[in-house]
């Protein structure tokens, strides 16, 4: 994502103001051009505001409010889930950032403070979500997940203030697991839900998380093409327990034990795409490319895991 244009002779990376404009705010990049403007600002801010409350509302009723609260305290989780759940923090602190930072690009407001306010938006809406883990008896703070936070909008705002773009990009791909074996099917309905949406969101099996980076930038006279990606990507299998595949309910007995089931880590390569290297002159449209650059575009992989290397012809 290219966010300032070359003036004169001025560096691509470098930021500039076009002083050529009859506005003194505007900012100038090769695929955007936004004056300030005090009703987006006021849009964008209200919107944060109003959105952010109404999520936490609803997360509140839907997670924390049939569990017991407690006291602050915190909770040593980083050795649960094979630590996918942790690059799930830095995925979502990175792709929050992201999308705050393109809508505060929309206003016009000066770079440093899109960059900062856009930036570090995810981590602290996912700290906010920690802090409640912390009065939940079921949980409890973790310096683990905050640290995943900061990392994730940490790695946004790095590359912005270094490069005025990312060239390294943090996308996540979801694909439903089904088994043959019911009892594992319903362990997964048990633990990660039963509806696409809960999947979606807690189904460590079934989820890939990417660093993609375009190469063109890098090699700027080669013939690669601007919108071609490697990525690098890396998930798990085997996942029925945070720290084993065995459960027990209150009473102590056994509820599940499946000992049979490895859990290990898997790892990809695959090309990938860069949504922001699409052509458009329809400004909402490379705002909203921008936004879906988090999504990793499917395509074939080369998997390495504990079985080896395998080839996926299509990979979610």
């Amino acid at each position: 994502m290219r966010l300032f244009a070359q003036v004169g002779n001025v560096p691509d990376s470098t930021a500039v103001i076009d002083t050529t404009q009859t506005k003194p705010n505007l900012i100038v990049n090769n695929n955007t051009t936004y004056p300030f403007n005090k009703k987006r600002v006021k849009t964008i801010a209200i919107a944060n505001i109003a959105g952010y409350s109404a999520a936490m509302v609803g997360l509140y009723a839907a997670w924390y409010k049939d569990y017991p609260q407690s006291k602050f305290h915190t909770f040593d989780d980083n050795s649960e889930w094979l630590q996918i759940d942790k690059i799930g923090h830095a995925y979502s602190a990175y792709a929050e950032s992201k999308a705050s930072m393109e809508l505060w690009r929309w206003t016009g407001i000066s770079r440093n403070k899109r960059i900062l306010i856009g930036g570090f938006s995810g981590a602290f809406y996912q700290t906010a979500i920690e802090t409640l883990d912390g009065f939940s008896a079921e949980w409890g703070w973790s310096w683990g997940d905050f640290a995943a936070n900061i990392a994730g909008s940490g790695l946004l705002v790095a590359q912005e203030f270094a490069w005025d773009e990312q060239r390294i990009q943090f996308k996540f791909s979801f694909h439903r697991k089904k088994y043959n074996d019911a009892t594992l099917n319903a362990r997964s309905n048990e633990i990660f839900g039963k509806s696409g949406a809960e999947r979606f969101l807690k189904d460590y099996n079934g989820q890939t998380y990417w660093l993609s980076t375009t190469l063109k930038p890098f090699f700027p006279k080669s013939n690669i093409p601007a919108w071609l990606q490697v990525s690098i990507g890396t998930g798990a299998e085997g996942l029925f327990g945070a720290n084993s595949n065995y459960d027990t309910d209150k009473l102590g007995n056994v509820t599940f034990n499946r000992p049979d089931i490895k859990r290990y880590r898997q790892w990809y390569l695959a090309p990938d795409i860069d949504f922001t290297k699409i052509k458009t002159k329809k400004k909402g449209v490379k705002l909203l490319l921008n936004i879906l650059n988090i999504v990793k575009f499917p395509t074939p992989s080369l998997e390495y895991s504990r079985n080896g290397f395998k080839f996926n012809w299509l990979h979610f």
